[in-house]
């Protein structure tokens, strides 16, 4: 049988019961896990679904050290930095690199390297900010339909669309292209 990575013991060990942002990331997370799961159940996608599961529900644990009051967050970082941040804490606790991966990369539709130097985005550098395997660009696209404030209820696609599009049309592209990947 195979081992599946216990992520309950990662959430756990960086967000203790009793603070906000703990119910807000778990909430989000749970959500999109949910969704992930369904795509890649509707869509026959040959991916394990504990790992869809786990990777969706470890991708924001950066938050928490980035600077984001609204949402409980009272780090240093900007809150862009949150995927890197959690990728690299991710690593730091032997998780799996897929999902340090999925947290690197999930922001968005992806970052491309010419968005980040042209909007003078403060990301580390020498990393890839694109979704690259099916797992990763799975859990990026089901992320864009739930946010961590308001009511987090799922957003349409015309939301989704509309949101992308604010940040330029190459995002926008993306995310369609996502969207033929997994879209119903």
């Amino acid at each position: 049988m195979k081992q599946t990575f216990d992520y309950k013991s990662v959430i756990d060990r960086y967000y203790p019961a009793g603070l906000k942002v703990r119910g807000i990331l778990l909430r989000h997370s749970s959500a999109v896990a949910e969704e992930a799961v369904a795509i890649a159940k509707r869509c026959s996608l040959d991916i394990d679904i504990n790992d869809v599961e786990a990777a969706a529900m470890l991708h924001d644990i950066g938050i928490i050290r980035t600077n984001a009051p609204g949402i409980g967050c009272y780090g240093s970082a900007p809150y862009l930095c949150h995927g890197p941040i959690g990728a690299d804490m991710l690593r730091a606790v032997g998780a799996p690199e897929k999902y340090a991966l999925v947290a690197e990369r999930h922001t968005g539709s992806g970052l491309s390297e010419e968005e980040i130097r042209a909007r003078g985005l403060t990301l580390p550098p020498g990393r890839i900010y694109m979704p690259q395997s099916m797992l990763e660009k799975l859990v990026c696209y089901a992320d864009c339909f739930y946010s961590k404030s308001a009511d987090m209820s799922r957003k349409s696609i015309e939301r989704v669309e509309a949101s992308m599009a604010s940040f330029g049309p190459e995002v926008l592209v993306r995310f369609r292209e996502l969207q033929r990947l997994f879209g119903e």
